[in-house]
């Protein structure tokens, strides 16, 4: 498993991580048993798609975010960086749930932007960047 130097360097790793992805979305593209419903236009057209994603333990002591590979074949924790307890707690809070019970948590947006700070990753709302130069040109092309 990486740490965050080597993390660091793999950028075309760090350029693969969805800020968008959840524990609960994951499950809805890449298990058959997921419910579908909320899947809309986002699911696995081939067994090499796969998503890169971090995700919070409630459990760990050493408070932790851990990126995952989620393929139809299941996940694989590929790195782990050590977080600040401040951010991990609020981060599970956030997402409503206490701890304790063994659940898996996605990001808040205050950890998504310390993580992505830490590994030198593309700003967060890069996607949304083009929406951003349009309207500053003055297109109204959205």
């Amino acid at each position: 498993m990486m740490n965050l130097d080597q993390l660091k360097k793999d950028r075309q790793l760090v350029n693969c991580v969805d800020w968008t992805m959840t524990p609960e979305k994951a499950v809805e593209m890449y298990l058959e048993w997921g419910t579908g419903w909320i899947r809309g236009n986002d699911f696995v057209s081939s067994a090499n798609d796969e998503s890169i994603y971090f995700v919070i333990y409630d459990w760990e002591k050493a408070p932790s975010a851990t990126l995952l590979r989620r393929t139809i074949e299941g996940a694989e924790e590929i790195a782990k960086i050590e977080v600040p307890e401040k951010l991990f707690i609020a981060s599970w809070k956030d997402d409503g749930i206490c701890p304790g019970i063994g659940t898996v948590h996605p990001p808040n947006e205050a950890l998504k932007k310390w993580l992505c700070e830490q590994i030198d990753g593309p700003p967060l709302d890069w996607a949304r960047m083009d929406h951003y130069f349009l309207k500053k040109s003055g297109e109204n092309k959205i």
